[in-house]
């Protein structure tokens, strides 16, 4: 698994597409500082709001565009046949991808969380738990779509993986959108739907801490154990099934 991290690693490194991203996302930020200035009231709120906003989208836009290519690149050049010809099982090989892109992405995150609190400190404002919560939990929101964008990689193209992905992290920010127009139209069957696909989805909604900052503070760690623990079980179960249907993959010359 260490040879499939590694070569992972270097693929990574050279793909322009996310030193772009990172850029963009560093520079997207930094812009906050200077709309906050412009701001005459409630600049806190813009700051933190920015920040953790950008940070999730340009991960989300890094895991869909460059996460997306981890298996498609080596099916489509070919080189599959060339890597599974070697000693390597094939749970190492998705794995190895898996958790080396996953490193990638806690360093990114890391990154830019450090900056965030060191903006946040310069200016004289509060660091909260519930701040350094929806961090964490962004980084387990970005872990979930790398999942299932491989997971999606094992039987659809590129393209169709992106938007499967995107679709589901739509979906699952939109439970209580989708319970209350069940309740709204009275229809037991809209709300079974809508209850099950809870079920189905990843927890992404109650990931999404970040909305609540400066209405509501009263998460405790408790909430923040259960959720992390219900977020690397979902993740695991993924993984799990990418494996299963990667065991059984037939590939053709």
């Amino acid at each position: 698994m260490l040879n499939i991290a590694l070569n992972t690693f270097r693929e990574i490194v050279r793909n322009r597409f996310l030193y772009i991203i990172v850029f963009f996302a560093f520079f997207f930020i930094l812009f906050s500082l200077l709309l906050s200035n412009l701001t005459l009231w409630e600049s806190e709120k813009i700051i933190i709001d920015f920040w953790l906003g950008m940070i999730e989208i340009f991960g989300v836009v890094g895991v869909l565009f460059v996460g997306s290519q981890l298996l498609f690149k080596e099916i489509e050049g070919r080189t599959i046949f060339l890597i599974l010809s070697k000693p390597i099982k094939r749970y190492d090989f998705i794995l190895g991808k898996f958790v080396w892109f996953s490193a990638i992405l806690a360093l990114l995150t890391l990154a830019q969380s450090i900056l965030f609190l060191i903006i946040l400190s310069i200016k004289w404002l509060d660091i909260t738990l519930l701040i350094n919560m929806s961090l964490v939990f962004t980084w387990f929101k970005l872990e979930i779509l790398l999942a299932l964008v491989i997971f999606f990689s094992t039987f659809m193209g590129n393209m169709i993986s992106i938007l499967a992905t995107l679709m589901v992290y739509v979906l699952s920010h939109s439970y209580s959108l989708l319970i209350d127009l069940a309740i709204r139209s009275k229809s037991e069957v809209f709300l079974l739907i809508a209850q099950i696909s809870q079920l189905l989805f990843p927890p992404l909604e109650a990931l999404n801490t970040k909305d609540s900052i400066g209405f509501f503070d009263g998460f405790g760690f408790t909430y923040f154990w259960l959720n992390s623990l219900y977020a690397l079980w979902y993740t695991g179960l993924i993984l799990f099934l990418t494996i299963c249907i990667f065991q059984r993959k037939k590939f053709e010359n």
